[in-house]
């Protein structure tokens, strides 16, 4: 056999063998990319479920079990059955949610049953919208809120987060008293206090009376806590967003709920 015949012979084998290869992998392909969907998926619901405990939780509960007379349920049937209707949404769940997180909403569509804590009730969370959310963030938090449609359509009873009963020292302590108003009012949804809360969105307020003093020259803490709650773009922190914490708590919270707060607020030092 020739030298030239050799060489046409091994091409053939090589595109022979080649073809094959693609052959096998053509079998293969739908279910690695079924597989490498289901990992990306996964992927993604857990990294939502971090930026959920941070971020939303405070309003919507851990278990997305919702805060009565705050925010509305998740984790429930009714949102993955009938709420695309309630609102008039004509595409798909998963884009509601995108939609909803990333531009926040102006007025709440249940007033009579959830006011929201803020106008608009909810923040817009979208970085284009002024938020602190990147895209892909947003998209995660959608796939693990999606994530309890199986459990929430099983009429699964979430359990409510029990109230405790104040002893009647807590009930004589502004302190103990302003730190009920602080998980009540949701503010660990987007603030840290060590051993109370965990949220990011906001500034760290462990030892918020001892920054709170050094903020502005010639105001107290206590002003200057006052004021950041009755108008939050008073004094916007350096590296976190202006317009998420809602402007009206001063119809939000009576004047003794407020003072309780600052209290709560003054002894973190």
């Amino acid at each position: 056999m020739s030298r030239f015949n050799l060489e046409i012979l091994l091409g053939i084998i090589l595109v022979s063998v080649t073809t094959v290869i693609l052959v096998i992998y053509g079998f293969n392909e739908e279910d690695r990319m079924a597989h490498e969907s289901e990992r990306q998926q996964a992927r993604a619901i857990e990294v939502g479920a971090g930026l959920f405990e941070s971020n939303c939780s405070g309003c919507h509960g851990l278990k997305g079990e919702g805060i009565t007379g705050l925010c509305p349920p998740l984790n429930d049937g009714e949102f993955f059955t009938t709420r695309m209707k309630e609102v008039g949404w004509s595409g798909s769940l998963e884009d509601y949610i995108i939609s909803v997180v990333a531009s926040g909403r102006a007025a709440s569509t249940r007033p009579d049953e959830y006011a929201g804590q803020g106008s608009p009730v909810m923040p817009a969370w979208s970085d284009k919208f002024g938020g602190p959310l990147r895209e892909d963030q947003i998209d995660s938090i959608s796939q693990f809120v999606l994530n309890w449609e199986s459990t929430a359509l099983e009429d699964v009873v979430i359990e409510e987060l029990a109230t405790p009963t104040p002893s009647p020292e807590e009930e004589a302590d502004p302190v103990a008293r302003g730190q009920q108003v602080y998980l009540d009012t949701g503010c660990g949804g987007c603030h840290t206090i060590d051993g109370l809360s965990a949220g990011t969105v906001g500034p760290n307020q462990t030892n918020i009376a001892t920054d709170a003093e050094t903020r502005i020259p010639g105001m107290s803490a206590e002003d200057y806590i006052l004021e950041s709650i009755l108008d939050p773009s008073a004094f916007v922190v350096e590296s976190y967003p202006d317009n998420v914490m809602p402007k009206n708590y001063n119809e939000l919270l009576e004047p003794d709920e407020i003072s309780d707060l600052i209290a709560f607020f003054l002894s973190l030092k």
